[in-house]
């Protein structure tokens, strides 16, 4: 009897002692907690060591509801996304304080460097300050600024290249001369390029070219509608309409409609997809659109800004080339997308 009371104790002491045992595991869990938190940051501070590499851009262009500037943004958010960065896109609307406002929010929000097409390319300038200020990175596209001492690369079209394209394309087509009107948007040096192109070239005529009517626009289509419905009342009979980008041109092209004018024509720079359609057409107004590469230069963009970035060799200048689409070669190229 003695010896099973004996066993019994051992039994219970070996109960106790595991339980113990167990307690102590338990105790000392925090110690345990404790590594594996370390452990924790090590894998929180290797994430942030491959995110290191990666960087927010910001993308400010003109107008959001312009189909080229639609295109450009799609190009550029691939090559982005492929390099696991990310773009914050605002759309000012043509609205230069909605721009710079847009511009003060992306810099609070921590973007690394900006894509910018400036309405106004003078009232650009203090949000160019602000950008500077804060050590973001300045890639202009499409349209200078005024003050391109701000800027660490530009990328866009050759302009004036452009109008000069329109202009001898325009010569030929009439080389008996004529009158000419000019819808432009001066706040935009890219218009501007484009239409001193133009006048540079028809001035170089043996048939003189006269310009009749020029009317400032901000590039839009509804303004440079009321614009061109207001230069054929006072010019019914004139020979051509230069326009600074297709929205112009197909603005131009409504108010002809809308005047019974089917002997007036249109030139235009971009190599939109409606435009070359309208090219397509035999009874069209449109004569010819100087076409530009949305495509080629939101690429260009992205990888000039990643070498800004990095600290790598990069252009500071990129001029992408341009050409002619009339109704002679449009077939060539199709109207189903952007160059």
């Amino acid at each position: 009897m003695m010896k099973k009371r004996m066993l019994g104790v051992i039994a219970v002491l070996l109960v106790c002692i595991f339980a113990l045992s167990a307690c102590k595991k338990e105790a000392g869990k925090p110690v345990d907690n404790a590594v594996s938190e370390n452990t924790t940051d090590d894998s929180e501070d290797t994430d942030q060591t491959e995110d290191a590499g990666k960087y927010k851009f910001g993308f400010s262009v003109i107008d959001m509801q312009n189909p080229y500037f639609i295109t450009l943004e799609e190009a550029a958010q691939q090559i982005v996304e492929k390099e696991e960065c990310t773009m914050l896109v605002k759309d000012p609307a043509s609205d230069a304080d909605t721009q710079a406002e847009q511009i003060r929010e992306m810099i609070n929000e921590g973007i690394n460097a900006i894509f910018l097409c400036p309405v106004d390319w003078e009232k650009i300038t203090p949000s160019l300050q602000a950008l500077q200020d804060a050590g973001v990175k300045i890639i202009n596209i499409d349209s200078q600024v005024k003050d391109t001492d701000y800027i660490d690369a530009y990328v866009g079209s050759d302009n004036t290249e452009a109008g000069k394209l329109c202009g001898n394309d325009l010569i030929e087509k009439y080389p008996d001369g004529g009158t000419v009107a000019i819808l432009e948007a001066t706040t935009q040096n890219s218009v501007n390029d484009r239409i001193t192109g133009f006048e540079q070239a028809v001035a170089k005529a043996e048939k003189g070219f006269e310009v009749v009517a020029r009317e400032d626009t901000n590039g839009t289509f509804d303004s440079a509608l009321e614009a061109a419905k207001k230069i054929l009342e006072e010019q019914p009979d004139v020979t051509a309409i230069m326009c600074g980008n297709d929205q112009m041109a197909v603005a131009a092209k409504t108010a002809l409609n809308l005047a019974n004018n089917d002997q007036t024509v249109v030139y235009s720079v971009d190599g939109s997809p409606d435009i070359k359609k309208e090219l397509m057409k035999a009874d069209s107004q449109i004569a010819g659109t100087v076409a530009q590469s949305p495509i080629n230069i939101g690429k260009k963009a992205v990888d000039i800004a990643l070498n800004v970035l990095d600290g790598k060799d990069f252009e500071a200048e990129t001029a992408i080339d341009v050409f002619m689409i009339n109704k002679d070669n449009v077939e060539m190229y199709g109207a189903d997308g952007w160059q």
